[in-house]
């Protein structure tokens, strides 16, 4: 079973969210149990394509509306990789030193018909196509509808989405840049008026995926405007909860950390972590160290958090580190509480990989308040580090994590307010202060298995039922 992913991101070639995450361990976990799974994304100007060498295994250009533009196909010289990866070159378009920009339209659009012009040559073509977000949604209309690619139409595509708050949209002036259709299927294309790449990937795909089963069933209430097509085609949405790569996040052989350990070790191993962060940030290692890992957006319920630090910071029971950025305001707000907490709060704006790792080591806490969150990670990570996630219900991780009142191991909320949030903050606390009972549970939640062992097995299962 040939299975090809397209993707605008892919860990650990180029990351901006979770995205990335899965993309590179889902086709290493596929290739474990039989598949022969590879990825296909953007060539990006980053660090990760200026460490290695490529090859360039294919040369040809694309008709973007008018224009003509030279592509490339590259493979990675040397197999660091547990799957193959290749990449499309477009110099002017996609050779960036960033993934995403206001407007990348354009680049996404090239990008879809570079793959496909490519797929056409390959004479062992992909048995499925398993394209991601938004940024593929056009591979599925486009293998359906135009003449170009009318080979291809027997290919099952699937869709994944994991965030449906982003769609792609373009105004009808891009038309014309699409190989060309009957254009009188364009409804497959519009919604609302505009052209929506992740809609078209809903009507045309073969099967739609989301991340975890409860975002499904969220994306019939809340989908950013798609709520009615994704009722409509719900047949064929599937909820599949993502999982980690067990190897990468491994507290016993993972090189960010300070120690390593495992379930038998993990009060010592979490102590030195700890003891090194509150170190590095000059925090109370005698506190319980809570922590936040992501973007600093609605979203995720960031911009109350200046609101919730300062009221949980007020009694000096606890201390705090958040990494990440964002809005800017957010940002401005969360840099300032540093000089009116010092010892207790600290905050690194940026992103720092290694930096995470050791979080998730050595906190106790790690705090997820979020509004949207198809699947979320986070919390899995933490998990497999013993630290607690506190979460609000929602997505993938009401799918995730249980209350400790409910017979569980987390700390749950149910609407993101900043009461909400310093009650599970203090109810956490409370929980942290009988350490018999809380290093127990930190065994507990280190043999949780959210690897993609399972997860992988069920995305085989549902390309089989496709046949």
């Amino acid at each position: 079973m040939r299975i090809m992913h397209v993707s605008a991101e892919c860990y650990p070639i180029a990351k901006v969210g979770g995205l990335a995450d899965v993309v590179g361990a889902l086709p290493k976990y596929q290739n474990l149990i039989g598949a022969d799974s590879s990825v296909i994304m953007p060539f990006y100007n980053n660090a990760f394509t200026s460490k290695y060498d490529f090859s360039t295994i294919f040369d040809s250009q694309i008709s973007l509306g008018n224009e003509l533009i030279k592509f490339s196909v590259l493979k990675l010289s040397e197999s660091i990789l547990d799957f193959d990866i290749y990449f499309i070159d477009i110099k002017a378009l996609l050779f960036k030193d960033y993934v995403y920009s206001a407007d990348d339209t354009d680049r996404f659009l090239a990008f879809q018909i570079a793959t496909l012009d490519w797929i056409l040559t390959l004479k062992d073509k992909p048995d499925f196509i398993h394209c991601h977000d938004h940024h593929t949604g056009l591979i599925p209309f486009m293998t359906q509808e135009s003449y170009k690619y009318e080979s291809l139409n027997k290919i099952p595509i699937i869709s994944t989405i994991h965030n449906a708050q982003y769609q792609g949209w373009m105004s009808h002036d891009h038309l014309y840049k699409i190989p060309e259709f009957n254009i009188k299927n364009i409804g497959l294309l519009d919604w609302n008026g505009v052209i929506n790449p992740l809609a078209a990937a809903i009507k045309c795909a073969w099967r739609i995926t989301t991340v975890s089963p409860s975002y499904m069933e969220e994306l019939k209430i809340e989908a950013n405007g798609l709520e009615d097509l994704l009722s409509h085609e719900s047949l064929k949405v599937v909820g599949i909860l993502n999982g980690i790569d067990a190897d990468v996040w491994n507290p016993e052989t993972d090189t960010f950390i300070i120690e390593n350990y495992d379930v038998t070790s993990i009060e010592s191993g979490k102590k030195s972590n700890k003891e090194w962060l509150c170190s590095e940030f000059n925090l109370d290692q005698d506190k319980p160290l809570f922590a936040f890992i992501g973007r600093l957006v609605g979203e995720k319920g960031a911009e109350l958090l200046p609101d919730v630090f300062e009221k949980t910071l007020e009694s000096d029971d606890i201390s705090i580190l958040l990494l990440g950025s964002g809005f800017k305001e957010t940002e401005s707000k969360l840099l300032e509480l540093k000089s009116n907490h010092n010892g207790f709060y600290n905050a690194y704006i940026g992103y720092d990989e290694k930096l995470s790792h050791i979080i998730y080591a050595g906190a106790d806490f790690l705090l997820m308040p979020s509004r949207v969150e198809p699947c979320g990670l986070n919390q899995m990570y933490s998990l497999r580090y013993g630290t607690v996630p506190v979460v609000r219900r929602i997505g993938g991780l009401k799918d995730t994590v249980i209350d400790i009142d409910e017979d569980g191991f987390g700390i749950c909320h149910e609407s993101v307010t900043v009461d909400e949030i310093v009650a599970a903050i203090k109810k956490a606390s409370k929980f942290y202060k009988n350490q018999k009972v809380f290093n127990k549970n930190r065994k507990l939640i280190m043999g949780i298995d959210h690897s993609w062992k399972v997860s992988a097995k069920a995305y085989i299962n549902l390309y089989k039922s496709i046949n």
